[in-house]
């Protein structure tokens, strides 16, 4: 396979980002219900707090709308709602990152964000292998070990460029 494919392969789900395993660098730490989860802080623009953005009409209930950002429209998903956590409360902990994801700006809603953490390779563990077709971990790269607690690695750009996202983006230009 030509190197020059890969990307192409990658955007269409052929090839998958795992294979490669989650590099080392600095991640923003942040939490999904009694989860802790990390991010390339290179993707993160700004944290905000949550304010209650406009509704689309029609959008899954994970989009729960957009928010004008210094004169740009940036869509707000809910990742507690996107990723099936079992409750999603809004409250004073209650944040928005603002991701900057293959040239566009979105807001994750998250329920609190930790720190920002150097991970080592060696502090990283590849993403488990689970057989059920019902539980999707394309979207996990590695496992972090940090101290007595453990970090969920996530593709933050691949799970905010899926297709639901595109459905989204059509809603907004409509």
């Amino acid at each position: 396979m030509e190197a020059s494919n890969v990307p192409a392969l990658r955007q269409a789900g052929a090839v998958s980002t795992k294979a490669h395993g989650p590099k080392s660098g600095e991640y923003l730490t942040f939490r999904l219900g009694s989860e802790e989860y990390g991010i390339d802080i290179l993707k993160v623009q700004e944290i905000r707090s949550y304010e209650q953005p406009t509704r689309i009409a029609n959008a899954p209930d994970f989009i729960k709308g957009v928010v004008n950002l210094r004169g740009v429209i940036v869509p707000i998903v809910d990742l507690r709602l996107k990723l099936n956590c079992p409750s999603a409360e809004y409250n004073s902990f209650t944040v928005v990152i603002v991701l900057n994801v293959k040239n566009r700006v979105v807001g994750a809603v998250v329920d609190s964000v930790s720190d920002v953490l150097e991970l080592s390779r060696d502090a990283i563990k590849p993403a488990p292998e689970l057989s059920s077709a019902s539980v999707d971990t394309s979207f996990i790269t590695g496992i972090g070990s940090v101290a007595d607690r453990m970090l969920i690695l996530m593709d933050i750009e691949g799970l905010m460029s899926s297709a639901e996202m595109g459905l989204m983006d059509a809603a907004i230009a409509a």
